[in-house]
């Protein structure tokens, strides 16, 4: 019995190609134009500063025009180039994608969360470069600097892990350093189920929060404008709020799958007609509850650009 040859995989096609490659600037030609406001703006001055500190970081990201040699379309950094087209610098070391869909690139790219930039920041200050040098490539205040470096002092692990990619203003860490390390992680995943990360609720999360879970636990919680009444009821709603987070935790993917089905299934029902008639002259009032229910869209993510 004669083997049989074995089948080649088929190759996995790369989304970039391998090499950089070094373009005149003017032959990158942008696929939108800038509002006039863009040179304005402090990412505008914020990009400036570290091309001018420390030279193009990330390279722009360019598709070869078809039947053009020598001209490239630029999916992602209308900005930077824009910037060394300011500064007079002629040539730019570009990342040729494969893609010719710029919608489909910018759909791809996350933008940088606080504890994210933390780690860079830490890391390039391990590196030797110096607060003042960062601050300058990023046109910020050195004490802003130094504020983003600590950002993480005093906030336990799994708190960090539960919010690394959320955009959680340096307020909400400040705040967060006031609690225990189990309360932290509370906070943390109440922050996350109602997707909110503002230093208005994590206030409120503070002064939900029983004495005996905070740092300082013989310093009173002070906030504006409450009384101590009032914080002791916000401190009970809170600890119930976060049983009854708990408790449907469980459950809630079983019952989101139900609520799709039934959801399908009505609408296939006031597909029809006939039944649509019949509801109208027998239920009025399930005719009513069943479009509200086929029309009920969940609300989507927010995305920060």
């Amino acid at each position: 019995m004669s083997r049989g040859k074995r089948k080649t995989p088929d190759a996995v096609t790369l989304g970039f190609e391998s090499d950089c490659v070094t373009v005149p600037v003017e032959a990158v030609l942008p696929v939108r134009a800038l509002s006039a406001s863009v040179k304005s703006s402090r990412k505008y001055r914020q990009i400036t500063a570290s091309i001018n500190e420390v030279g193009l970081v990330e390279p722009p990201v360019v598709t070869r025009s078809p039947g053009e040699e020598d001209t490239y379309m630029l999916l992602d950094g209308h900005i930077r180039i824009e910037v060394l087209k300011d500064l007079g610098i002629e040539r730019v070391e570009c990342l040729i994608s494969t893609d010719d869909e710029a919608f489909t690139y910018n759909k791809r790219i996350s933008r940088l969360a606080p504890i994210q930039e933390h780690k860079m920041i830490r890391k390039a200050i391990e590196r030797g470069v110096s607060e003042e040098k960062i601050a300058l490539a990023l046109d910020l205040n050195p004490r802003s600097i130094v504020r983003k470096a600590k950002l993480l002092d005093g906030i336990c692990e799994e708190a960090v892990g539960i919010l690394k990619d959320k955009h959680c203003a340096t307020a909400v860490f400040e705040i967060l350093r006031k609690m225990k390390a189990m309360r932290q992680i509370e906070a943390a995943e109440l922050m996350m189920n109602a997707n909110n990360y503002s230093p208005a609720y994590i206030s409120a999360i503070l002064a939900g929060t029983p004495q005996a879970q905070l740092v300082d636990t013989k310093k009173p919680k002070k906030m504006r404008g409450i009384t101590p009444e009032a914080m002791a009821r916000m401190e009970r709603e809170l600890a119930r709020l976060q049983e009854g987070i708990t408790s449907i935790q469980d459950s809630y993917g079983q019952d989101h799958l139900q609520l799709t089905v039934i959801k399908g299934y009505l609408g296939k029902l006031l597909g029809n007609a006939r039944i649509v008639r019949y509801l109208m002259q027998h239920r009025p009032e399930f005719l009513t509850e069943f479009q509200a229910i086929t029309e009920m869209t969940s609300a989507p993510p927010t995305e920060l650009e």
